[in-house]
């Protein structure tokens, strides 16, 4: 008997292919759902157009209660990502006082890769604000304040990455310079990784 947390991802999965976000894909890699690959491309009209970064995000049986906890394979120099686990160390992730039931895993992925899209997101749920649950206004804002900690748009307080926080205070120019660099050479989490499917359209219903 599946958990309640597995119709809830399932719903999420479906909601994620129909709405087809750009330069974001994820997609289950066990048969409980509760383990996921995700690929996101950085933004057009930045620096980090044309990167792509592999993620991993573990959900527990208790979600939607509880965040998923959400790594980087493939690590970027940012100020909000642990250099060393790849973890994404922002508040709604990391605290559950400011986690709020009403994030899917599309507002997770499109936060973390862009206010455009997140915003293009919204003017569909505004158009049928049915499909969330929730009144368009407290909608945006939730995930107004996620978009604050995607790639382009780093949190510089308590940053979990000093050395890229102070490079991108002090000179922004060598920050990004930095980050091309690494990037031709990524730092990739090759300990206890997960194996991306081929077809992971077949591990759902």
């Amino acid at each position: 008997m599946h958990c309640r947390a597995y119709f809830l991802l399932e719903r999420d999965f479906q909601e994620l292919k129909e709405n087809n976000f750009k330069g974001i894909t994820a997609f289950p890699v066990s048969e409980d759902l509760m383990e996921w690959g995700a690929n996101i491309e950085g933004l057009q009209n930045t620096f980090w157009h044309g990167l792509f970064f592999q993620l991993t995000i573990h959900f527990t049986s208790q979600y939607n209660f509880v965040p998923p906890v959400v790594k980087f394979i493939t690590i970027p120099f940012h100020p909000n990502v642990d250099q060393n686990s790849g973890r994404v160390c922002i508040d709604f992730l990391d605290d559950p006082e400011k986690w709020n039931t009403n994030y899917t895993l599309s507002s997770i992925l499109l936060a973390l890769q862009s206010v455009r899209e997140a915003a293009a997101y919204i003017g569909r749920v505004r158009a049928n604000e049915s499909s969330t649950g929730m009144p368009f206004r407290t909608f945006f804002r939730e995930v107004e304040l996620m978009a604050l900690v995607m790639l382009s748009n780093p949190v510089l307080e308590n940053p979990v990455n000093l050395e890229a926080a102070q490079m991108l205070i002090k000179d922004e120019s060598l920050y990004k310079q930095i980050v091309l660099r690494l990037f031709s050479q990524p730092i990739q989490l090759r300990e206890n990784s997960l194996e991306f499917p081929k077809d992971p359209h077949k591990l759902t219903r």
